[in-house]
């Protein structure tokens, strides 16, 4: 893994959390370190955030390798990953998910988190794949899916598995709007300029309102999620 697989930077009031770690760009617990970190540092800024991914790959989800060993560690990545959804539904400050690439399980619930989701086109995926790798879809995933996708593509997301490529995300609503790969980043950094003129007393007051329920269940799911997790490693079997 890269030294520093998250990197900020800061232009104005614009806040850039680059996510890097030389790989598939997994959710591990010191990339979630790094993400909660940035997020309290441009939170200071006082900034409007685009987050964004390397070369091919915005995130592969958690890391899997973490997952398999279980124990303490996982719980503890699991509890991270899932709050960490909460915590950029309320960031008071506009949040921009610009999509560069493949996104899956842990990476979609954490880009469809941002107030507005930029993808990129190409031959690349875009699924919440738990049940295809043997695993009931947790219920903060679930949330987080409910909250952006359209009725029938949430249905196939959560059941099915569906791969979605670039065109049909944005129909399905995992993306707001899609672009060329070269035009991703001017993209994303001429809307943050944009959203800097909104009234930040008046977007952090109206999020927290439209959310408020959300951000709740997040809340009261996660506790049953990581008891699923301790459940499933604990039998070796999945819940039902």
């Amino acid at each position: 893994m890269a030294s520093n697989p998250v990197k900020y930077t800061l232009e104005g009031r614009i806040a850039t959390i680059h996510i890097d770690d030389g790989k598939r760009n997994a959710l591990a617990p010191e990339v979630l370190r790094g993400l909660y970190a940035a997020l309290d540092r441009a939170q200071s800024d006082g900034a409007v955030i685009i987050i964004t991914g390397r070369d091919a790959v915005f995130s592969a989800g958690f890391d899997l390798n973490v997952m398999k060993r279980g124990g303490v560690k996982a719980i503890r990545m699991l509890r991270s990953g899932y709050a960490l959804t909460a915590r950029v539904l309320a960031y008071p400050h506009p949040v921009i998910a610009a999509c560069n690439g493949h996104s899956f399980a842990m990476g979609v619930f954490l880009m469809l988190s941002a107030d507005y989701v930029i993808g990129s086109r190409g031959d690349f995926r875009i699924s919440a794949n738990e049940v295809a790798i043997g695993l009931t879809m947790p219920r903060v995933a679930a949330a987080m899916l409910e909250h952006r996708l359209d009725p029938a593509a949430f249905q196939r997301a959560v059941t099915l598995s569906e791969e979605f490529n670039p065109e049909s995300a944005l129909d399905a609503g995992f993306f707001d709007e899609l672009v060329e790969p070269g035009d991703l980043a001017a993209r994303a950094a001429a809307l943050a300029n944009k959203l800097q003129a909104l009234d930040a007393r008046a977007h952090t007051a109206s999020k927290r309102r439209i959310r408020a329920s959300l951000i709740r269940k997040i809340r009261l799911s996660l506790p049953l999620d990581l008891f699923d997790a301790v459940m499933m490693g604990l039998r070796g079997a999945r819940p039902r």
